[in-house]
């Protein structure tokens, strides 16, 4: 990944932007964390504006397909159990569903297929400096929500991920139910009329069309629906969030 001035600087927009951009010292300071958290909530207002919930990403043609699709980030998961799922082609894999919704539950490929199954194609925008255009196919995330039920007090969609960062820290991303009720938010098993490669995230990603490609969390393992973030990880949302980025990464 960039280093946290680089992306800060491509991921914020406005005031906030010119404020955030340079921040490392700021953010290693006892008041830059709450000056930085002011910035974020300025950035997102103004993505909204400019974005706003019905906004769609871009959809392209099967001729736009890139002929390579990078990785990003985590290409193969060393863990125990996502060995042992690839060991079986993924035949055991269940995605959990807990937090606060009205019917927890678990689903393979073929159930979310049941649920909703759609195909559009998108561009993967990377904070490397590198974008590629994929055709995915996957359950619309709202389909899942609708299944399983949402409490009106859930404000995000945790998503817990199979592979580590560091020892014994586990991958984990973060969007707001608006965002995941988006009709371009998928949960994806295909990319280019194939089962997802290992390294793009087998057997099961996000892809959140109108963000950043580090919010696209990669072999999901588990959603938790939940009203905070204070008791995941450092709280902010996500594992680059942890370490500084914005959450909200929009494009």
């Amino acid at each position: 990944m960039t280093d946290r001035r680089t992306f800060l600087r491509m991921a914020i927009m406005g005031t906030a932007g010119l404020l955030v951009a340079g921040c490392d010292k700021i953010s290693q300071s006892s008041w830059g964390p709450k000056v930085l958290g002011k910035a974020q909530g300025l950035n997102r207002r103004v993505q909204a504006l400019l974005s706003p919930s019905s906004a769609m990403a871009k959809e392209y043609t099967e001729a736009d397909i890139s002929p390579t699709f990078h990785p990003n980030g985590t290409t193969m998961p060393d863990t125990d159990e996502y060995q042992a799922l690839m060991a079986n082609n993924f035949r055991d894999y269940k995605l959990k569903v807990t937090g606060l919704v009205t019917t927890p539950g678990e689903f393979s490929i073929d159930d979310l297929k049941k649920l909703d199954n759609r195909t559009q194609i998108t561009r993967h925008d990377c904070v490397e400096g590198w974008s590629a255009i994929g055709k995915w196919q996957g359950t619309q995330l709202s389909a899942l929500l609708d299944h399983v039920g949402v409490d009106p007090k859930a404000r995000f969609v945790v998503f817990h991920c199979l592979d580590n960062m560091d020892v014994d820290t586990p991958y984990y991303e973060s969007v707001d139910i608006e965002e995941a009720r988006h009709p371009q938010t998928l949960l994806a098993f295909d990319l280019n009329d194939k089962p997802l490669p290992v390294s793009n995230g087998a057997p099961l990603r996000l892809r959140v069309g109108r963000q950043l490609g580090y919010k696209q969390a990669k072999y999901i393992g588990s959603i938790e629906l939940v009203d905070s973030f204070a008791k995941i990880g450092s709280g902010n949302g996500g594992y680059w969030e942890d370490q500084g980025y914005e959450w909200y990464a929009g494009i």
